[in-house]
C-alpha cells in the first residue's frame, strides 16, 4: 500500500473514519444512517440520526445545509449515493469511507453498547 494513502482524510466526498471520529468529537458534523431499521437498531455511531435511505428526499429541509453531513451505511455504497446527491443539491455532504464496517474495525464505539454491524437482507 501506498505510504501517502494513509494519510489521505478526505477524497472527493469520502471521510476516513478517524477524522469522522475526530468531527463527532468537535461538534463539527451532522452524523447520517442511511440503513434500515434492523440495522442501525443493532449498533450505530453514536449520536448519528437514522434516515433510512428512501426517507431523504422527505428528510432534506430537516438537515441543516450550514454545516457538514456525514452519511454512512454498512460498507459505503448506498450513503455514497446519499452523499453524491446532497452534494448536488448544494449540501456538504460526505460519505464515510469503508461505512460502518470500517468504524468498528479501526474500534471506534457503537450504540448501544454491546452493539453490532448486522448482516444486510434481502430486500
Amino acid at each position: 500500500m501506498d505510504a501517502n494513502a494513509e494519510e489521505v482524510v478526505v477524497t472527493g466526498l469520502e471521510v476516513d473514519p478517524a477524522k469522522l471520529a475526530e468531527m463527532i468529537a468537535g461538534d463539527e458534523v451532522q452524523v447520517i444512517d442511511v440503513r434500515r431499521d434492523y440495522e442501525h437498531d443493532a449498533g450505530h455511531i453514536p449520536g448519528a440520526r437514522h434516515v433510512e435511505i428512501n426517507e431523504l428526499t422527505a428528510q432534506a429541509e430537516s438537515i441543516e445545509k450550514d454545516r457538514p453531513v456525514v452519511f454512512y451505511c454498512r460498507g459505503g455504497s448506498r450513503s455514497a449515493m446519499a452523499a453524491e446527491a446532497y452534494a448536488q443539491a448544494g449540501y456538504d455532504s460526505h460519505n464515510l469511507a469503508g461505512g460502518i464496517l470500517a468504524w468498528v474495525e479501526l474500534e471506534n464505539p457503537l450504540e448501544p453498547d454491546d452493539g453490532n454491524v448486522a448482516e444486510q437482507k434481502p430486500v
